[in-house]
């Protein structure tokens, strides 16, 4: 078992305990990269995931009264009789099963993501139970994408928007700040341009920056990781170039170590 930051995990191992007894789960999709484990975790699952897969939906089916009905796409229990809302033992049930629609760190190859999602928006061509959600900016789709995204590959969003974004907004005097290249739109744009007159995001926006730069980011790899060496000097282990100008000379640099620990997935300690 693994256990972080109080949440209960699913690990590579594929075995859960929780509240004294355990599940043993046959189907896990954790892994390890780099010596980081890639893990789902339950209680986000629970907390912010599931109550979407029960969510009413006028004009459409719910998810959980086609995927409780058996067969080769149920992946929801029947929910008990006169209750809107899954028990904990049916709610582990669930989230052992669920796990066979998603791949880690991938929603747009997540087939929990991407059938409920409209063609024009990166989704399949087709869902029986209708499509929920015509852009990926739906925040019922974010949150989903951000349980995909941050839990199963360790990287904590909290510490990113607490250590890692202020970094790219900080001012570099004879070099450009990250923001003001990479929120320019184009193929190198991963952050959300400022509000006028701000020099911080808000939470929406960070959730926003944090989904897209996990592109630039190989979880467990600082040195394979694009955000970490294009702006490292190449006698340091960095690319050969980068727009923007170097901005460590080495990898014992403040800020490369902050990033660096995040990409480790070593979010639970100070730095040394």
């Amino acid at each position: 078992m693994a256990q972080t930051a109080g949440r209960l995990v699913l690990t590579a191992a594929g075995v859960l305990l929780a509240v004294g007894w355990s599940v043993r789960v046959a189907d896990a999709q954790g892994t390890s990269r780099g010596g980081l484990t890639l893990a789902l975790d339950y209680d986000l699952y629970r907390e912010t995931v599931e109550p979407i897969l029960l969510t009413r939906r006028p004009g459409n089916a719910r998810c959980v009264v086609c995927h409780s009905r058996g067969a080769g796409n149920a992946f929801l229990e029947p929910l008990s009789p006169g209750s809107d809302t899954y028990d904990e033992e049916q709610s582990f049930r669930n989230f052992e099963r669920i796990q066979r629609l998603v791949v880690p760190g991938e929603p747009l190859r997540s087939v929990l993501l991407i059938k409920p999602l409209a063609e024009a928006a990166g989704g399949s061509h087709w869902h029986g139970g209708g499509k929920h959600w015509s852009t990926r900016d739906t925040p019922e789709w974010r949150i989903l994408a951000r349980w995909v995204h941050a839990t199963t590959s360790s990287l904590d969003f909290d510490f990113y928007r607490d250590e890692v974004e202020p970094v790219l907004l900080s001012r570099r005097p004879g070099n450009a700040r990250c923001v003001v290249c990479h929120s320019r739109g184009g193929g190198n744009a991963y952050l959300e341009p400022l509000s006028a007159g701000s020099e911080t995001y808000d939470e929406e926006q960070s959730l926003r920056n944090f989904d897209r730069i996990l592109r630039l980011v190989v979880p467990g790899e600082p040195l394979q990781s694009a955000l970490l060496i294009n702006p490292l000097t190449e006698e340091a282990g960095g690319s050969h170039w980068h727009g923007g100008g170097k901005h460590w000379s080495s990898q014992d640099a403040p800020e490369w170590q902050t990033l660096a620990r995040w990409v480790r997935g070593e979010t639970g300690a100070p730095a040394r």
